[in-house]
């Protein structure tokens, strides 16, 4: 102790007045307090930090051409069935007469564009011994038309090319002179009328549909179009 206490220098002596035992521990913790702050800043010192490793992304792998369509297909599922397009069916009809020697007169309803030879079918076909002259069986049929088979009196011919719808069409034209019937009338007959023309022998039908049929020639006034001139002219030419 006494060493240390002559190595101390000379003022910590003379302020502290230590004892020498005293002063001997304070040396000691001194050291301890050294070596632990050494120890300190040892253990905190800077390292090296080396880099991570660079991971290299794996190539993506593209799939061939021939191969993409099919696998998209089964991803995206079945595509869904196409319903057919429904097909165009026209619901128009045509209204006929049809008389004489058939075996089911009365008025029937065909289809649009039937024939003549359609209507007569319908009607059960014509009675043996029918004279069918003058009829065209493929003409096309008009609606509000007359089709006579084997009518005595009836004018043979009618309306459209190359015949009429019967023995006399529509029933409404008999030999020069003859009245022609409003009720019965198809539009190319009522065309023949003086100052009737097409559009005028349509009103004339329209009107007879719309009414259930003409009762006295008084009434085709009543159709657009016609007035007291034109009614006096048609009057001595027409008929119920």
């Amino acid at each position: 102790m006494a060493g240390i206490r002559d190595r101390t220098p000379l003022w910590v002596q003379t302020r502290c007045g230590l004892e020498p035992r005293t002063l001997a521990a304070l040396t000691v913790v001194l050291l301890v307090a050294a070596g632990l702050a050494g120890g300190y800043f040892w253990t905190g010192r800077p390292e090296p930090v080396h880099a991570p490793e660079l991971v290299r992304a794996a190539p993506a792998t593209v799939a061939p051409a021939g191969r993409a369509g099919p696998e998209v297909r089964e991803e995206a599922g079945p595509l869904p069935a196409v319903a057919p397009a429904p097909s165009a069916s026209s619901g128009a009809k045509v209204v006929v007469d049809v008389g004489g020697k058939v075996l089911r007169p009365g008025v029937l309803t065909l289809p649009a564009g039937a024939r003549v030879a359609d209507a007569l079918r319908a009607a059960g076909g014509v009675r043996s011994g029918a004279d069918l002259t003058g009829i065209n069986r493929a003409r096309v049929l008009s609606d509000g038309e007359q089709v006579l088979v084997d009518v005595p009196g009836v004018q043979v011919g009618g309306p459209g090319p190359g015949g009429g719808g019967g023995a006399g069409g529509a029933g409404g034209g008999g030999a020069p002179g003859t009245p022609v019937s409003l009720n019965t009338a198809t539009v190319e007959q009522l065309d023949t009328l003086p100052g009737v023309g097409p559009v005028l022998a349509q009103h004339i039908i329209d009107h007879r549909t719309e009414h259930g049929g003409f009762r006295s020639v008084s009434e085709l006034r009543e159709v657009s179009g016609i007035g007291e001139r034109r009614f006096a002219d048609l009057e001595p030419l027409v008929r119920p």
